[in-house]
C-alpha cells in the first residue's frame, strides 16, 4: 500500500509538468493585426521598416530593388520568415531571394524552406521561406549562432534582365515563431539584447541633451525580452529531483522488511 501511494503521487507529478512542456511545443501568440504593420519597405539596414511578429507587413517597390524590413525575435524562439512577391502581368523569368541578419548583421542560415525561388515568364506571384535556427539566449564571440534582438529581412531579385529592371512589384512579408522552450535553454544570456542604439542607451542617460531618447529601435517582443536565466528547465530538473526522491524512499519501503528480527531462537 505505501509503495502504491508512492506511485500514485509521482503520476500526479508527470501529470503537472506535462502542461508546461505542451505549452512550450505550440506557436508563439502573435500581436493583434491592427494599423500599425508597415506598408513601405526601407533601402537598407537604417532604413529597414519595423514590425512586430505576427503583423503582415505590404511593400511596393521595383524590380532590382533592395527591400529591408526588420522584427524582433527573443531567445528559444525558432522564427519563420515567409515571403510573397506579386508580380506583373508580363514578365520574364525571375529569381528572387531572401536573406535574414542577425543584430550584428551576420546572415542566418536557413535550416529549411525555399529561400530563393525563380519565377517562369508569365507567373503571377511567388512565395518565399526561410526556418531559422533557435535564436540561443548566448553563444561565444566565434559561434554564428543567433542571438536576441533585431533581425533584418532582405528582398530582392537576383540575375534579373535588363528588360525587367524597373517593372513594378508588390510584397508581402510575415514572421511568426515557435517557442521551443527549454529545450533550447543555455547557461548565460545577453547583458543586452542585440538592437540599434542599445549601447548608446546603456552607456549614457536614457536621454541625450535635446530631450530625444537615444534608442534607434524600438521594436521589442510582445511580453518584452526574456532575462535568459529562466526557462521550463528548471521544472523539470525539480519534478526530477522530486521523482528520484520518491523513488528512494520507495524501494527502502519495499527492502526493509518487516522490521528488527526476532531475537528468540529457533525452536525455543
Amino acid at each position: 500500500m505505501r509503495f502504491t501511494r508512492v506511485l500514485t503521487a509521482a503520476f500526479v507529478l508527470l501529470g503537472l509538468a506535462a502542461a508546461p512542456a505542451a505549452a512550450d511545443s505550440s506557436p508563439s501568440a502573435s500581436p493583434s493585426e491592427g494599423g500599425d504593420a508597415p506598408t513601405t519597405a526601407g533601402t537598407s539596414f537604417r532604413t529597414a521598416a519595423e514590425f512586430e511578429q505576427g503583423q503582415t507587413a505590404t511593400a511596393n517597390g521595383a524590380t532590382g530593388d533592395y527591400l529591408y524590413w526588420s522584427f524582433p525575435a527573443d531567445a528559444e524562439q525558432r522564427p519563420t520568415v515567409k515571403a510573397t512577391v506579386k508580380l506583373p502581368e508580363t514578365h520574364a523569368a525571375q529569381t528572387w531571394r531572401i536573406d535574414v541578419y542577425d543584430g550584428l548583421r551576420r546572415r542566418q542560415a536557413c535550416q529549411w524552406g525555399a529561400q530563393t525561388r525563380t519565377a517562369d515568364a508569365g507567373t503571377s506571384s511567388l512565395e518565399l521561406a526561410c526556418v531559422l535556427r533557435t535564436v540561443r539566449a548566448w553563444s561565444e564571440p566565434w559561434a554564428n549562432d543567433p542571438l536576441p534582438g533585431t533581425y533584418y529581412l532582405r528582398l530582392t531579385a537576383v540575375n534579373v534582365p535588363a528588360s525587367d529592371l524597373g517593372v513594378p512589384v508588390s510584397a508581402e512579408v510575415r514572421v511568426e515563431s515557435k517557442d521551443i522552450g527549454g529545450a533550447a535553454a543555455v547557461d548565460g544570456s545577453l547583458a543586452e539584447p542585440l538592437v540599434p542604439g542599445i549601447a548608446v542607451t546603456s552607456g549614457a542617460d536614457k536621454d541625450d541633451e535635446d530631450g530625444k531618447s537615444a534608442v534607434l529601435s524600438a521594436i521589442e517582443p510582445e511580453d518584452g525580452w526574456s532575462s535568459g536565466w529562466w526557462s521550463d528547465r528548471w521544472v523539470w530538473s525539480g519534478i526530477g529531483a522530486v521523482l528520484a526522491a520518491l523513488a528512494g524512499i520507495g524501494g527502502y519501503a519495499l527492502t526493509r522488511g518487516s522490521g528488527r528480527p526476532s531475537r528468540v531462537p529457533p525452536g525455543a
